[in-house]
């Protein structure tokens, strides 16, 4: 097992992988006590290639690491990527590109909205995961055998499902769905956590210009001071009490301890104080950027039966292609259909018209029905 402790061993490292035809790679990290995550391990493995980087070794510098992932000849393939995607950008400056997401492709490859590495890794590997590793403290040093093999196999065996995800999606003709789902990923916003736009986190359920004033404040300092003190969110004031405080502003330290939702003696802390500075700054403060406006009346609502059909639609031409029925149209897009409102649908462009938003606007015209067939349900195309 090849572990790389040292700076050289990394730039020695990368020099062997600079030519390699694509890069799996993972993390372990931890964030459950801090605010920005604690990069613990990295794993990387390419065609005779398998090796553990230790960020945390004394001196060790990750440059020659961040260089390669930039590389434009290297696919870099990860499991349900995001996260590990935000420590590249905020620790290494990159996103790494090109990308293969595993869990995004294997929408396409017909394993499920959701697949877990484990699912892929029984299915395309056929090994089974020990999962006894996977809540290790990976900061603690040193790390024992079984927490290292279990964290080397998040690669080894990922090397495997993405050369049998290529060859199943080179067979389909499907790559380019893939590539368009993958693209949202390299959006830097993504990764960016900007105070002024932590009220978004919040997803608040309303357009009272006041309410999302006075939350935006609120949102924008509790971020700060969570950044400042590296703690997580909740440990600075939970959810609730930003959004009751937001509801119901109090005037002063009484107000501020009467709210149930913050903690007893809060208000007479330093933070409390700043809190305070913050609800005033809050009373005069201007509406968010990004507010949504609110979504326009529906001129009909969808009909429940209407939906049923859509979505019965929707599984049987998933079922049919093998791909996750999310991949093709969210519940939003089957409740526009159903109300003839047609725009933004996405299911009605490129390959989802396709697959389905043909087969859904026939539906709905009554040109084409589901029937029973067998005790299968079927699509039957109606004749004039």
């Amino acid at each position: 097992m090849r572990i790389i402790e040292t700076t050289d061993d990394l730039n020695a490292l990368s020099a062997e992988l600079a030519d390699a035809p694509y890069l799996a790679l993972d993390t372990e990290f931890m964030r459950d006590q801090t605010y920005w995550p604690k990069l613990c391990l990295m794993q990387v493995a390419a065609p005779g290639h398998a090796a553990i980087i230790d960020p945390l070794a004394p001196g060790m510098d990750l440059t020659a690491f961040y260089e390669l992932l930039k590389r434009p000849n290297i696919v870099k393939v990860l499991h349900a990527s995001r996260q590990d995607i935000e420590i590249f950008a905020q620790q290494g400056g990159v996103i790494p590109y090109p990308l293969f997401d595993t869990q995004i492709a294997a929408m396409v490859c017909g394993f499920g909205d959701a697949a877990s590495y484990e699912t892929l890794a029984r299915k395309l590997a056929k090994v089974e995961i020990d999962k006894s590793a996977r809540y290790s403290d990976w900061s603690h040093r040193p790390l024992n055998k079984r927490q290292l093999e279990y964290a080397l196999a998040d690669v080894t065996h990922l090397c495997t499902i993405y050369e049998a995800m290529t060859k199943m999606l080179a067979r389909t003709g499907r790559a380019s769905w893939v590539e368009e789902e993958i693209a949202a990923l390299r959006d830097p916003a993504l990764y960016r956590l900007d105070p002024k736009e932590a009220w978004k986190r919040l997803k608040p359920r309303t357009s009272n210009k006041r309410f999302l004033a006075m939350l935006a404040a609120l949102a924008e300092w509790r971020e700060r001071e969570a950044q400042t003190r590296d703690l997580p969110r909740g440990r600075v004031l939970k959810d609730e009490a930003l959004t009751e405080i937001a509801a119901h502003p109090p005037e002063g330290p009484e107000g501020l301890e009467r709210i149930r939702a913050v903690p007893k003696g809060f208000a007479a802390s330093r933070l409390g104080k700043s809190l305070l500075e913050a609800i005033e700054a809050g009373r005069h403060g201007p509406v968010p950027e990004g507010v949504e406006p609110r979504a326009p009346q529906r001129r009909r609502e969808p009909n429940p039966a209407a939906i049923d059909l859509l979505k019965t639609l929707l599984r049987l031409k998933a079922e049919e292609i093998g791909v996750a029925p999310r991949l093709i149209a969210n519940s939003e897009d089957i409740e526009k259909l159903a109300a003839q409102e047609d725009d933004g649908v996405a299911a009605l462009h490129g390959w989802r018209a396709e697959v389905f938003g043909k087969d859904a606007l026939a539906l709905r015209k009554g040109d084409l029905a589901i029937a029973l067939e067998g005790g299968q349900a079927v699509v039957v195309e109606l004749e004039d």
